[in-house]
């Protein structure tokens, strides 16, 4: 009996333990719909959060304004505390990023092809529109092109061919060729097809007042041969007469303002910006500057 005593606390102490380990083999019990909508919108919201700073990022984030703070105190022991304020917020206002400028306006797709001509070719080319948009792709056929022209419209320069895909060289010869061998056409008052084309707007900057060949103000003239004789504006077409300003009333150095001719893309543009040439002895740089208002869009306005 005595024994038995003895086990009895430890056989109690067993059977709690199977009490236990026979509950967690129980199955769990099916959700209710309700629970089951509640857990799927509790995970929902966490994923949904998945922008916001983890304890890492906001501790390190911490850590870097407190070292600022400290570096700003050293330097100014005596500056008040709303003061160290301002001059952090315009720290972390400076690392932003800095607004993109608009140097290219969006003119139309270069899925235009713009055969200048006068109104006499504009109504004899007209009169038989259909046969002209079916023998223009036949002959674009025969060399092998891609292209097909798809409509025909009158613009104030003369006609607008709208084609399926970007027209090369050859495409507006062959173009070129047909409209000027057709019948009741005037060839001497047909210009020689051209895609439409963008504006950029650009400027040159650290360019002297005075021009040191002649000892006077830099004329628009000498601009321009500048611009034609230096390499790197090689394919490069002005949309209009460079305008030159002085940097300040005082200043004797320009700002030369300059367009040119390019793709929607601003592809010629971009090989210009940053890029530095020799005036003389000075070093002329080119930047980007915001398109100006008022001024044509494409080169067929």
């Amino acid at each position: 009996m005595q024994i038995i005593k003895e086990m009895s606390p430890k056989i109690d102490k067993n059977i709690n333990k199977l009490a236990a380990v026979s509950v967690l083999l129980l199955p769990i019990p099916a959700k209710s719909p309700k629970e089951v909508v509640e857990i799927s919108n509790f995970f929902k919201k966490n994923l949904d959060n998945k922008g916001k700073k983890s304890y890492a990022q906001v501790s390190s984030a911490n850590t870097n304004t407190a070292r600022e703070t400290l570096k700003i105190k050293e330097a100014f022991p005596n500056l008040q505390n709303k003061k160290i304020e301002n001059i952090q917020k315009i720290i972390s206002s400076d690392s932003k990023t800095k607004p993109q400028l608009n140097i290219t306006t969006k003119g139309p797709s270069q899925k235009q092809v713009i055969v200048s001509m006068n109104s006499k070719n504009v109504n004899n080319f007209m009169k038989e529109l259909s046969s002209h948009i079916t023998n223009i792709n036949k002959v674009l056929k025969n060399i092998k092109s891609d292209v097909i022209a798809d409509f025909i419209c009158i613009e104030n320069s003369g006609l607008v061919i709208t084609t399926n895909k970007v027209a090369s060289a050859l495409d507006l010869q062959t173009i070129e060729k047909y409209i000027k061998n057709t019948y009741n056409i005037e060839a001497n008052y047909i210009k020689s097809p051209r895609l439409s084309q963008s504006k950029s707007f650009l400027k040159i900057i650290s360019i002297p007042y005075i021009s040191e060949s002649t000892n006077t103000c830099i004329s628009t003239e000498e601009v321009i041969k500048i611009i034609k004789e230096n390499h790197i504006f090689n394919n490069i077409i002005l949309a209009s007469r460079p305008r030159i300003i002085k940097v300040s009333p005082k200043s004797d150095m320009l700002i030369i303002w300059f367009d040119i001719w390019d793709a929607q893309s601003g592809a010629k543009a971009k090989r210009l910006i940053n890029r530095c040439f020799n005036v003389g002895r000075y070093i002329a740089s080119i930047h980007g500057t915001n398109m100006n208002l008022g001024v044509p869009q494409y080169k067929n306005c």
